[in-house]
Order: structure tokens, then sequence, then C-alpha cells
């Protein structure tokens, strides 16, 4: 019985994992387009306000507002920060490098994960996982061909946002006993949404046009999905295995 609901609990979590990364795909493809014309900190900056929005209007469903309280705060800011750069590292990636290339670079970050788990988490990885890591990062070298021309400031962004996102992961998996999913779905979002505030000072505001806000509205709809689902897997079971 005991293996029976912890195969169950995988399953789950599995599911969750499988639902932010579907939502994070939506997000990715609205975002390429979306960069084509409007800057990253004008992007970032009503992508965030409108998934802040959308998290306060769900969040009776969530627990209510006291859901947010936390007693976590420190975590909570280095949550924040990392969100800061996985979203500016892996958005300036996209705006510059084609979408593939990205994506193959982005996916670096599930098998960092799996090191990460082991190093901070004290969780067992066995040969099994580290052999698939191994794999994993040869064969997004191979897609990548670095030998062919220099690694790119983009290609490093998107390996720092990997990074990050990785160690967002570990956190949220860190957090899972204490904090609720709303918590750590909703500061991660403020963060980015007051820095691109910030910046978007120095720049100038270009009004979006019709098809400009769906697919703002369809990037922070998905992003919210997405934070929900990667936090309700990475929560429930270990990050290693998820990876």
């Amino acid at each position: 019985m005991r293996h029976s609901s912890e195969y169950e609990k995988v399953v789950r979590a599995a599911a969750w994992l499988l639902l932010g990364v579907t939502a994070g795909l939506c997000l990715d493809l609205c975002a390429k387009e979306i960069l084509r014309t409007y800057s990253l900190t004008q992007f970032v900056l009503l992508r965030s306000g409108i998934a802040v929005a959308i998290m306060l209007a769900v969040a009776p469903r969530f627990g209510g507002y006291s859901s947010l309280k936390t007693r976590e705060p420190g975590w909570h800011i280095f949550r924040s920060l990392l969100a800061v750069g996985a979203m500016f590292g892996f958005f300036y990636g996209v705006a510059i490098m084609p979408l593939i290339n990205a994506l193959s670079l982005g996916y670096t970050a599930p098998l960092l994960v799996t090191a990460l788990a082991a190093i901070f988490l004290g969780e067992k990885v066995g040969w099994r996982r580290w052999a698939a890591v191994s794999v994993g990062f040869v064969g997004v070298l191979i897609m990548l061909r670095p030998g062919r021309e220099p690694l790119s400031l983009a290609s490093v962004a998107v390996l720092i946002a990997a990074v990050c996102y990785a160690s967002q992961a570990i956190t949220a998996r860190r957090l899972g006993g204490t904090e609720s999913t709303l918590s750590l779905s909703f500061y991660v979002v403020v963060a980015p949404l007051i820095i691109s505030a910030v910046l978007m000072v120095r720049e100038d505001w270009l009004a979006p046009d019709p098809m400009g806000w769906v697919l703002i509205v369809g990037a922070a709809a998905s992003s919210v999905v997405a934070w929900v689902g990667f936090v309700n897997g990475y929560r429930a079971v270990s990050p290693a295995i998820l990876a």
C-alpha cells in the first residue's frame, strides 16, 4: 500500500510538472513573437503585472489572501532574485537567439536540478540518474555544437537563467512544507514587476496593438499556470525524480 501511495504521489507531481512545462512553452512562443516588436523590459512589466492581477483574482480559491503570509521572508527574497535572473536571462536569449537554441539551453535546467538536489537537499541520486544527466548534457552540446562558433552573450544569459530556474525548483522543495502554493508562485512574479517598472523609466513606451495585448495576456496567463504547475510538482516529490 505504501509503495502504491508513493507511486501515485509521483504520478500526480509529474502531471503538475507537465502542466507547467506545457504552459511554459506557450509562454515562450508568445514571448518570441512579442519581443519582435516590444522591448524586453516592457514585456516583463506587462506580463508580470497581469500575472500578479490574475493571482490576486484567484487567491480566494488557493486559501485566500492569508495564504500569502510567509514564515520565510528571507527565502522569498532569495527566490525573487532568482526569478529576476531567470526571467530576464531567458527572455533576453529568446529575443536574440532562434527559439529552438534558447529552449535547448533552457533544457539544461532539469539536469541541473538533479545535481543541486543531491548537493543541497542531500537526496540520493543513483547511477542511473547521473547517467541520464550526463547523456542529457552531451545531447545539448551536440544540438548546439558550440565548437562551431563562440558562446554568445545570449547563450550565457540563458544558461544563467537555467541555473536560476533550477535553484528555484530546489527552494520550492525546501519551502514546500511551510509555504502555500500561492506564496511560492506570487512573490517570484512581483520582483520582476518591480525591477522592470524601475527600468522602464529610462525606456520609451510603445502602446500595444490588439494582437499585442492578446499575446501579452496569453503570456501572463501561461506564466501563472506554469508557476502553479512547477510549484505543485517540485514541492511534493524529490526534484531529482521529476527532473
